[in-house]
């Protein structure tokens, strides 16, 4: 592919297919599988997919290895989203301009759908089917995406967020949350990426250090967006952090010290990732897309 725009599609287009040709052959009651579905054909960015195989094609590899991983990754984001929009977390109706699943399917069979997700996820893994990969590659991936989405990643970071409702945080303990509620998760596909790239220990730290920044940079722009996003474009209320009274990088910063921010977290994201001597034009482009997304 010649461009960036042409590799999003095709990303896209990967893993959404993929994710529901395997929702498809699973053998579980049907409105199980539909309720599972649904909140994967939601749409999104598709960023963590997205950066998984930016990673795979930066090392000359067939992004098409990194399918199974990246459907897995993008089963635990879409679970979580489930369980945050129930009642007794976020309470929401709407998620990307569509009701979200305890709406549509009821409070009982919206968390069921997030545990399949979360479950199915791991055995994806297990499933790779290729020469050039290992039971202990299969192993080390599946490790990784349990520490990125357990207890010392992902929930952490929601309970941290959900202690810090309606308290005056630090910048040190906003960014303890995001490391965890947002970052590990993206984090992760270029981890992911260069494993199975079998990458060098230097390249691999730099690559970690990128994936890092990118993710605090990725939730400063969300929470710029909340304060002067479009609703129609984000497909979600804006303002809800201020109605919760959270502690956000513009509540901190104002939304112009915010954007500075976003804007050295960038930078130094890819300043990272030219220092590994890879093809690096597409994680450089998911740079400037996460710095001027509107949605």
């Amino acid at each position: 592919m010649s461009n960036f725009k042409e590799f999003m599609e095709y990303s896209t287009k990967l893993v959404s297919e993929a994710m529901i040709e395997s929702i498809g052959k699973l053998k579980a009651p049907e409105r199980l599988k539909e309720s599972m579905a649904y909140s994967l054909q939601g749409g999104g960015k598709r960023i963590r997919p997205l950066l998984l195989f930016a990673t795979l094609d930066a090392f000359g590899k067939d992004p098409e290895i990194g399918i199974k991983p990246a459907c897995a990754l993008e089963m635990i984001h879409t679970y979580s989203l489930i369980h945050d929009d129930l009642p007794c977390m976020d309470d929401d109706d709407l998620r990307r301009g569509k009701p979200t699943n305890h709406k549509v399917f009821g409070e009982d069979l919206a968390v069921l759908a997030g545990d399949g997700l979360l479950t199915y996820a791991f055995q994806l893994i297990t499933e790779i089917n290729d020469v050039g990969v290992s039971d202990q590659v299969k192993l080390q991936l599946i490790s990784e995406l349990a520490i990125a989405a357990g207890p010392e990643g992902m929930v952490a970071g929601q309970v941290a967020d959900m202690e810090g409702e309606r308290k005056q945080l630090s910048g040190e303990e906003l960014q303890f949350i995001h490391e965890r509620k947002t970052g590990k998760m993206l984090m992760y596909p270029v981890i992911a990426g260069a494993i199975l790239s079998r990458a060098t220990a230097e390249q691999l730290s730099h690559l970690t250090q990128f994936a890092y920044k990118l993710g605090i940079a990725f939730q400063i722009q969300d929470d710029i967006l909340d304060v002067i996003g479009d609703e129609d474009v984000l497909g979600k209320p804006v303002g809800s952090d201020i109605e919760n009274d959270k502690t956000t990088y513009v509540k901190l910063y104002t939304v112009e010290g915010a954007k500075e921010r976003l804007h050295t977290f960038i930078n130094d994201a890819k300043r990272h990732i030219r220092a590994c001597g890879i093809k690096d034009d597409f994680l450089i482009s998911i740079c400037d897309f996460v710095e001027n997304r509107s949605f």
